[in-house]
């Protein structure tokens, strides 16, 4: 067996997956969301639900769907359009993650979170009952950001990033087995041949040259980028979860990650 078959096996273990899901997933261009490949996503998460697994959402999207609702045809840069956005877009993401997950028998929960909470020890045990609770009672948590109160946060450059750090203290909070991070590649590239890139099956480990590979994000939607994600995992990993990141409009790809296939790039424990 292929090496990168076999550190796959280790994801037939996992029982509890927090799943990250990118801006540019499910938001298109203009800030609206995507209703087909939220839809598909949400099936998946839903059948993978009543398999067993214990999932946590942490979704990305509110700040661009703000922006469409709003009509604003970039990433504001100023705390209180940004924050306005946010205001916006969250409720209209989260009627739109209720109403999917209803149509397929599941219930979920928003819990909305900021750097702050992680640095309280109170707020930090609040949040962790709270997510267990919601779980251990079959509903999904959907996890974001709060930017609508992360003023001073937003201001020190300390809020937690386009959600793959938020993704990363999740996975700490509630003792994740496995962090699935979905984007719009299909994993970290390197060169190839001819000029070509080539994806990158697994990483063992995650060194500075990792890092080299990867750019930050020009999106006008999200502000995170595939050094975030690196980041976030080579967190997770040394804790002992298992990563994979994967292109989030690939047709079945947390079915066929779960399945143990060679999709995106798998960061080992």
């Amino acid at each position: 067996m292929k090496k990168s078959l076999k550190y796959r096996e280790a994801i037939f273990d996992a029982r509890r997956v927090v799943i990250k899901i990118g801006s540019r997933v499910i938001v298109q261009k203009t800030g609206r969301p995507d209703t087909r490949r939220m839809r598909s996503i949400i099936k998946e998460i839903a059948r993978l639900r009543k398999q067993g697994l214990e999932i946590a959402v942490v979704t990305s999207g509110a700040v661009g769907t703000g922006m469409e609702a709003l009509n604003m045809k970039s990433r504001p840069t100023s705390v209180p359009n940004l924050q306005m956005a946010a205001a916006v877009g969250q409720a209209r993401l989260m009627s739109l993650y209720d109403d999917m997950f209803s149509k397929s028998n599941c219930k979920v929960g928003q819990v909305l979170l900021t750097h702050a909470d992680f640095n309280h020890k109170i707020r930090t045990t609040n949040a962790r009952r709270t997510m267990n609770n919601l779980i251990s009672h079959n509903v999904i948590p959907i996890i974001n950001e709060n930017d609508v109160v992360s003023d001073e946060e937003i201001r020190a450059d300390l809020s937690v990033g386009d959600n793959d750090n938020l993704a990363a203290l999740v996975v700490n909070l509630i003792r994740a087995d496995l962090l699935i991070m979905l984007t719009t590649v299909d994993g970290i590239r390197e060169p190839g041949t001819s000029g070509r890139t080539k994806r990158v099956k697994y990483f063992e480990s995650i060194t500075r040259s990792t890092f080299k590979l990867v750019t930050g994000s020009k999106s006008n939607i999200s502000k995170g980028g595939m050094a975030t994600k690196l980041k976030a995992a080579q967190t997770v990993s040394k804790t002992g979860c298992s990563v994979v990141i994967a292109n989030g409009r690939s047709p079945n790809v947390l079915t066929n990650i779960m399945k143990g296939q060679d999709v995106g790039t798998m960061i080992l424990a």
